[in-house]
C-alpha cells in the first residue's frame, strides 16, 4: 500500500507539468524502475538549443532541484547519474529559462531484490508491451506473478508477460512478485489515444468568389458546333458551282444584243399574212 500510494502521488505530480513540444525528455535505460547503484542517463531532446534546457526533479520527499545541485552530472542539456539511490526516486522533467517544460517521467530506484521493468514513456493504443520481472542477483526465467491496480492478472512460467494491442483500459499501476525473492515496487503505465487521420472535407458545390484559373491555350469548340461548320462547308462546296453558273447565264442573257432579227417562224407567219 505504501508503494502504491507513493506511485499515485508521483503520477499526480507529473500531471502538473505541461508539455510544450519544444523539448522531449528521454532516459536510458528506458525503464521506470532501476536497482540501487545502477547508472541512469537523462537527456532533453530539444528543438531550440538557445532556450537553455535544464534537467529538474522533485523527489518523494518534496525537494525540487536541478541537475548538478547535489545529484547528477550536467552535460549540456543532459544529466548523468552514475550511481542511483532510493532518494533519487521522483519526477523528472526539462525546463527552459523562460519556464517552459517538457514531458515528465517517473523514476523509481529500488533497494529491494526485485524490480518491474516497464516502459517509462507512454504507450500508444495498439502497441505491444512486455513487462519483465527482474531480480538483482539470481538468473532470469523464474516464474513470476503480475498485478494491475492491486488485482491479480496472471502467473507466468517465465519472468515476463506480454500485453498485445494495449488499450486505454490497460492503463494503471503494475507490479510483479517472484516466490522466495519478493515483490517489486509499483509503476504506472500510461496509454495514450492513437491519433486519427481525417481527410480534408470535400465540397460538391463550387466555391463562391473564386476566379477560374487563367489559361493560355484556346478552348476547343463544342462537338455540335464542329458538326454545324462541316455541314455548312459541305453545302457551300456542292451548291456554289450551280449558283455561279446561274449567275453567269443571267448575266449573258442581259447583255445579249437586241435587233430586228426575226425568227424563221415569224417570217413564215408574215408570208402567210401577205398571201391572204
Amino acid at each position: 500500500m505504501k508503494e502504491t500510494s507513493l506511485q499515485r502521488l508521483l503520477f499526480l505530480s507529473s500531471l502538473l507539468f505541461s508539455s510544450t513540444n519544444q523539448a522531449r525528455l528521454t532516459v536510458s535505460p528506458s525503464f521506470s524502475q532501476v536497482f540501487k547503484l545502477d547508472s541512469v542517463s537523462l537527456s532533453c531532446e530539444e528543438d531550440d538549443s538557445s532556450a537553455g534546457w535544464t534537467l529538474r526533479r522533485i523527489t518523494t520527499t518534496g525537494q525540487r532541484t536541478q541537475c548538478g545541485a547535489g545529484w547528477g552530472k550536467p552535460a549540456g542539456s543532459s544529466c548523468d547519474i552514475s550511481y542511483t539511490f532510493p532518494s533519487d526516486s521522483g519526477v523528472y522533467w526539462c525546463e527552459s529559462r523562460e519556464g517552459a517544460t517538457s514531458n515528465s517521467i517517473n523514476l523509481t530506484v529500488s533497494g529491494g531484490p526485485v524490480i518491474l521493468q516497464s516502459p517509462v514513456l507512454p504507450l500508444m493504443e495498439g502497441d505491444d508491451v512486455t513487462l519483465l520481472c527482474k531480480t538483482k542477483t539470481t538468473p532470469s526465467n523464474l516464474s513470476a506473478t503480475f498485478y494491475k491496480d492491486g488485482s491479480l492478472i496472471r502467473t507466468e512460467s517465465t519472468d515476463h508477460m506480454t500485453i498485445h494491442h494495449v488499450t486505454r483500459s490497460d492503463e494503471g499501476l503494475y507490479k510483479c512478485y517472484i516466490i522466495s525473492h519478493g515483490e517489486s515496487p509499483s509503476s504506472w503505465i500510461t496509454v495514450t489515444e492513437k491519433p486519427t487521420t481525417t481527410a480534408p472535407p470535400t465540397s460538391t458545390t463550387p466555391l463562391t468568389n473564386t476566379a477560374p484559373p487563367a489559361t493560355t491555350e484556346a478552348t476547343p469548340p463544342p462537338p455540335f458546333l464542329v458538326n454545324l461548320i462541316h455541314k455548312v462547308a459541305y453545302h457551300l462546296l456542292v451548291f456554289c458551282p450551280y449558283f455561279i453558273s446561274t449567275l453567269l447565264m443571267v448575266s449573258l442573257c442581259r447583255h445579249r444584243p437586241t435587233g430586228n432579227i426575226h425568227s424563221p417562224i415569224n417570217q413564215s407567219m408574215t408570208g402567210y399574212s401577205t398571201l391572204d
